[in-house]
């Protein structure tokens, strides 16, 4: 049976023409081959059937004709998907790089020994695959982008394989590693008869060309934090360990994985929704395109399928642009592979779901073209000629027509670069917008001049503040024509001066976030909301303004439906339990997905409190039972991660006094906690006493998103002096003992929050029975004036407005 590659590719034919030469039946085999889908364990069972006498760089090579020629036919017979050539390829370069890492270890450990770090762990060379590689995307005649790491320096113990004294010098680990990565390129790259493995580029590592071969993951991350820039964080978006040297054990490799994961994840992804990047992505786009460009005119004319307009990167980008701003909230769009990313922008609404399907055929055509190109002569090229011989010939390697091909291409590349120019291009300034360093004028719509009214004119003052601003002046074109809209929005909805003067306040904090800009432009009803909610409440104005991240809650058709608490604490339960890096939680990202899901369920009650469909009880009532169950969901996930965790589940419980306690909090309301356990292990005073430590903070520290609550722990027994965890023991006997009445007074709102609910049965027994106890109405009555007369001595109102709390 005649192979279809053999029609194409001059490389195919000079290859299997090799192959017949020197293995009988080699047409049979290769038959049997391409029957099979190409995956690892065929990879590595291929290489265990070459003869056994070969030295590794003829073994490493024959397997890669063996990839090849078997992908090609299987491509061009239609029975290989784009999925299967290229994980094939990031298969084959995944076992030769590891192959290439065990034999040089290996000849480097016989001369010097094994390098070993301060605690004689050894110490194996990380390679790490960038680009395509780390993708699991490698085509078919890529290069190999290497990126090679060490944990730390260290040095060779000087010994031979059989452990005996080597009189050989000992080398640095670092020196060690450089010759072990040397040998593995050559073992790659260098071409002989059989041609090569992976043409492999190391440009990617810290400094380029300049900077040394391999680099210890102290001094990457050192380079991240002084030096990365901002095209660097899309290289290492996509960076992978594809292979460990052998010396050390799989553990060790694992903390090694881990700790580069540790170094690069914050360098590549910010907490915050990052849109400074898309300037950095077209400053990136626009040297590629140049550089195309100059190679282009250096050939006869055609097109590049990669490169060009319309091209494979372009929707690379438009995947990695989403990935980039985005990923650092949302770990669900970290995913290296762009097939896999594009569906997951659309669940997401952030791609319509017809662009994101037509983009991924568009990135299988385009590959597939690619791919084809490449078949011909085993060249790392991306260009298409215009000849028209060459179109059609890899047309037919598709099995589609000329003209078949010519106008899907052409529809292709048309509609990827309207997308990317439509995501990336600047809009540009309209008559009335004005560009950079333009000042802007009235709000659309309206005319400048002498205002009708006094309140006309103070909101004209308060717009005109806002245009002028330096913030909303250094704003691009685009972000200032939306600030302009919603102006001359909220001027048609008749704002009055102090809402108006709030909504400047906004906007100014949001001008640099062009998604939340967009949002209140394109959604009228959620701007009419955040309108209606700036004229009711100054409080709900700046609570917005500070967490701007809750406009994503205005176009919930659910905005104003009745809360399912329980679910709620169940998902946010197991959204902190997905929370990971590496093998432990990723505490920082825990902290802040409490806050900002906590801030989502205020703003909600805010919002149906506002629309009138809340009493001020049932107010109290929702944020008090929000309260209880944050502080449920914070105990559980704080004992989880204490090092002094001696049992499953703590005997530990929350006591809420004052507001919380009442089931009268606030927007804004401090939690005032008493902590109690009733625990007879020896290791419980020590382990509660840091669980209510960490738990404060947990609850209490500030980060990019914000707060939960203010703690006060003053009210438990003998006050800022006594124990952070109380034994139910200790504080019956204080109760009993040494309280005060004041103590007992804040005993009357007192209630169990969270936590070992048979701890809170126990308490609200006991405050029953203390409580019940009589007493000398008289002495009572004396203890609670003196008791009020402090309080007012120490709040004096030196005002002549009424204070709700403290006055008489």
């Amino acid at each position: 049976m005649a192979f279809v590659a053999e029609k194409h590719s001059e490389f195919f034919v000079r290859t299997l023409t090799a192959l017949r030469s020197r293995e009988p039946g080699a047409d049979d085999l290769l038959n049997a081959r391409v029957a099979q889908r190409v995956d690892p364990p065929w990879i590595e069972e291929c290489y265990e059937s070459l003869p056994p006498g070969l030295d590794p760089d003829t073994r490493l090579r024959r397997l890669r004709q063996w990839v090849m020629l078997t992908l090609m036919e299987r491509d061009m017979r239609g029975e290989a998907p784009l999925e299967e050539v290229c994980e094939a390829m990031t298969a084959l370069a995944e076992f030769a790089t590891g192959q290439a890492l065990e034999i040089a270890s290996h000849e480097l450990r016989e001369q010097f020994g094994t390098p070993r770090d301060a605690d004689g762990t050894p110490i194996d060379l990380i390679a790490v695959g960038m680009g395509k590689a780390g993708a699991r995307e490698l085509n078919v005649s890529s290069d190999l982008d290497l990126v090679f790491l060490i944990r730390g320096d260290g040095e060779t113990d000087g010994l031979n394989a059989a452990g005996e004294d080597s009189r050989r010098r000992a080398q640095s680990a670092l020196e060690f590693a450089h010759r072990v990565a040397r040998r593995v390129l050559n073992l790659l790259s260098e071409s002989t008869a059989d041609g090569f493995v992976f043409r492999v580029d190391t440009r990617l590592r810290p400094n380029g060309d300049s900077g040394p071969l391999i680099c210890t993951l102290g001094a990457l991350e050192t380079y991240f934090q002084a030096q990365g820039r901002e095209w660097e964080r899309f290289a290492w978006l996509k960076g992978r360990v594809i292979a460990h040297g052998p010396l050390a054990d799989p553990t060790v490799h694992q903390l090694d994985r881990l700790a580069l994961e540790m170094i690069v994840e914050p360098f590549v992804f910010r907490r915050y929704l990052d849109y400074e990047i898309f300037q950095a992505l077209r400053e990136v786009h626009g040297l590629i395109r140049a550089e195309a460009r100059k190679r282009d005119l250096r050939r006869a004319e055609g097109h590049d399928v990669k490169l060009g307009r319309g091209g494979i990167r372009e929707i690379e980008f438009i995947a990695q642009l989403f990935q980039i701003v985005r990923g650092g909230r949302d770990t669900g769009l970290r995913d290296r592979a762009t097939l896999r990313i594009l569906p997951a922008l659309a669940e997401r609404g952030l791609l319509d779901a017809e662009e994101a399907q037509r983009l991924m055929e568009s990135y299988r055509l385009l590959r597939r073209i690619e791919h084809m190109i490449q078949y011909r002569q085993d060249q790392q090229t991306h260009f298409l000629p215009s000849r028209p011989a060459v179109r059609a010939d890899i047309a037919a390697m598709m099995s589609i027509s000329p003209e078949d091909f010519e106008a899907r291409l052409a529809e292709t590349v048309g509609f990827v670069e309207k997308v990317f120019d439509a995501l990336l291009t600047p809009e540009p300034a309209s008559a009335n917008g004005g560009g950079n360093g333009t000042r802007m004028g009235p709000p659309e719509g309206e005319q400048s001049g002498a205002p009708d009214d006094g309140e006309n004119a103070e909101v004209d003052r308060h717009f005109a503040g806002l245009l002028e601003g330096a913030r909303i002046q250094a704003a691009r074109p685009a972000a200032q024509q939306a600030v302009r809209t919603l102006l001359s929005q909220a001027r048609r909805q008749g704002i009055g001066p102090e809402a108006a003067l709030r909504l400047t306040r906004l906007l100014e904090a949001i001008c640099r976030r062009p998604a939340y800009l967009a949002l209140l432009a394109e959604f009228p009803l959620a701007f009419e909301r955040v309108l209606q909610m700036l004229s009711a409440s100054k409080w709900a104005a700046d609570y917005l303004t500070r967490h701007p991240v809750l406009l994503d809650e205005l176009i919930d058709g659910n905005l104003f439906a009745p809360p399912d608490y329980e679910a709620w604490q169940r998902e946010l339960a197991q959204a902190l339990a997905d929370a990971r890096l590496g093998d432990g939680p990723d505490t920082e990202r825990q902290l802040d997905l409490a806050r900002e899901s906590h801030h989502a369920q205020i703003f909600r009650v805010l919002s149906r409190e506002l629309a009138g469909l809340l009493t001020v009880e049932r107010v109290s009532d929702e944020l008090s039972d929000l309260a209880d169950r944050v502080l449920a969901i914070a105990i559980e996930t704080v004992w989880s991660q204490l090092r002094q965790r001696f049992r499953e589940a703590p005997r530990f419980a929350a006591i809420a006094y004052g507001r919380l306690g009442g089931r009268e909090l606030g927007y804004a309301s401090d939690l005032d906690l008493v902590f109690l356990f009733d625990d007879e292990d020896p290791q419980a005073v020590e382990a509660y006493s840091r669980l209510a430590q960490r738990l404060s903070t947990w609850l209490s520290v500030r980060t990019a998103a914000g707060q939960l609550f203010e703690i006060d722990l003053r009210l438990r027994p003998n006050g800022e002096a006594g124990m952070l965890a109380t034994s139910v023991r200790g504080f019956e006997s204080y109760q009993r003992k040494s309280a005060w009445v004041w103590e007992h007074q804040a005993l009357t709102r007192a209630r169990y929050s969270a936590g070992d609910p048979s701890i809170g049965q126990w308490f609200e027994g006991f405050r029953r029975e203390l409580l019940a106890e009589a007493r000398d109405v008289g002495a009572l009555a004396n203890e609670i004036r003196s008791m009020r007369k402090r309080m007012h001595e120490g709040h004096p109102n030196r005002s002549e407005q009424f204070d709700l709390k403290h006055d008489s």
